[in-house]
């Protein structure tokens, strides 16, 4: 009989327990409890002058580039360089054996003596034919004896020339720089010959420092840039400092410490791309810029006041206007449009919309919808797009500010 009411007490004691915890949860919850407001970090605008800034795509090139030719035929006998490697102008690149224009100075060096040894017996005769003037010696041979002078002092001057050419000819057979600059790869070896300025160069020469960045922007964009140019150069005295402001962003995203400065636009617009070649110049004192790498530069073409939208706060709608969140005063989100924005730097520049004061959303407004009510943290966004909390203490956070 007992081990038959046991289940149904036992599950009686169960449900009475299960009643009790109830009972003992209603007694601490809360009436109407809500989830604490999301953290969202803001940034807190104010106006002030920034400047206005585009971004253009743009490939390095070489400050100088030479292919480097021999101007004498002959063996290589010498590479004096190591491939990749710096030289100074002056250095000797490749030897050419220089044996027969050995023997052609002292050829011309002959010659030229020999002229020499007849110009002082035709300047004797010519003296004795002055003498004898009056004394029997006739006109003619008074002239020819002139004639004779000359042609032996014509003959050394051309004896001389030979003589300077065949030093030259053996001069080039050393082949130097003709600038400071990197070496490729030789495309000749020794033993190889090699005649006077061949069509195949020897190898290729490049100074890279300083080196040039060639920009193409949109023809569209040209008379706003020229503008920006013209009135930036009013502002600084005519000097042109207002544009000498170029940065670059390298192919792996780092920024490159130089600032360059325009060089020279192409007074042309080319007929497949539409675009206009723009140079800038640039220091590359430790040659972290090589020919053929792809930049990105970011050029100052003036300045304007307004509050600045970082790009990571932004979006664009369907028509595409800007848009961005913010913080009303009831710290609740709603979402703004701006239809004019201009770039700066990173941001976005925009004249209408805001008051000093107003937060902007900076992160998480991706998963925040309008009217949601949110708990606000100052921040900050460093130049690198990163965020950084200005709370006090940690525990503010769990605070909403107004």
């Amino acid at each position: 009989m007992y081990r038959r009411l046991l289940p149904p007490a036992f599950a009686l004691l169960v449900v009475a327990a299960l009643a009790g915890c109830s009972d003992e949860t209603a007694k601490t919850a809360p009436a109407g409890a809500e989830r604490p407001p999301s953290p969202v970090s803001v940034l807190i605008m104010k106006a002030g002058e920034q400047p206005l800034t585009t971004v253009l795509s743009g490939r390095a090139t070489a400050f100088q580039s030479a292919d480097i030719r021999p101007r004498v035929g002959g063996i290589i006998k010498e590479i004096a360089f190591k491939e990749g490697n710096f030289v100074k102008a002056g250095d000797l690149l490749y030897k050419i054996d220089d044996d027969t224009y050995v023997a052609a100075v002292e050829e011309a060096k002959a010659t030229l003596e020999k002229s020499q040894a007849s110009i002082p017996a035709a300047e004797a005769n010519l003296q004795r034919y002055e003498r004898l003037a009056n004394s029997g010696a006739s006109q003619k041979e008074y002239e020819d004896a002139q004639t004779t002078l000359l042609q032996a002092k014509a003959a050394v001057s051309e004896s001389r020339a030979a003589l300077q050419t065949a030093q030259i000819s053996l001069d080039l057979t050393e082949v130097k720089a003709p600038f400071d600059g990197v070496t490729s790869a030789t495309n000749y070896s020794i033993g190889n010959v090699v005649t006077a300025s061949q069509t195949d160069s020897l190898m290729t020469l490049r100074k890279i420092d300083p080196i040039y960045i060639e920009l193409n922007e949109a023809s569209v964009n040209l008379q706003r840039m020229k503008a920006a140019i013209t009135a930036a150069n009013s502002s600084s005295n005519g000097d042109g400092a207002g544009i000498t402001d170029i940065r670059l962003t390298l192919e792996d995203g780092t920024d490159y410490p130089q600032v360059g400065k325009l060089d020279m636009s192409e007074m042309a617009v080319s007929t497949t791309t539409g675009t206009v070649s723009i140079r800038t110049l640039f220091d590359n004192p430790n040659n972290v810029i090589l020919p053929g790498m792809f930049v990105r530069a970011t050029i100052k073409v003036g300045q304007e006041a307004g509050y600045l939208i970082p790009q990571r706060a932004a979006g664009r709608n369907a028509n595409g206007d800007l848009t961005a969140k913010f913080v009303n005063a009831e710290n609740k989100v709603e979402t703004r449009t701006f239809r004019t924005s201009k770039l700066s730097g990173n941001s976005w520049l925009v004249n209408e919309g805001v008051t000093d004061g107003d937060k902007l959303i900076v992160d998480g407004f991706q998963w925040i919808s309008d009217n949601a009510t949110v708990n606000p943290i100052p921040s900050e966004v460093d130049a690198k797009g990163f965020i950084i909390d200005k709370s006090a203490a940690p525990e503010n956070t769990a605070t909403p500010k107004s």
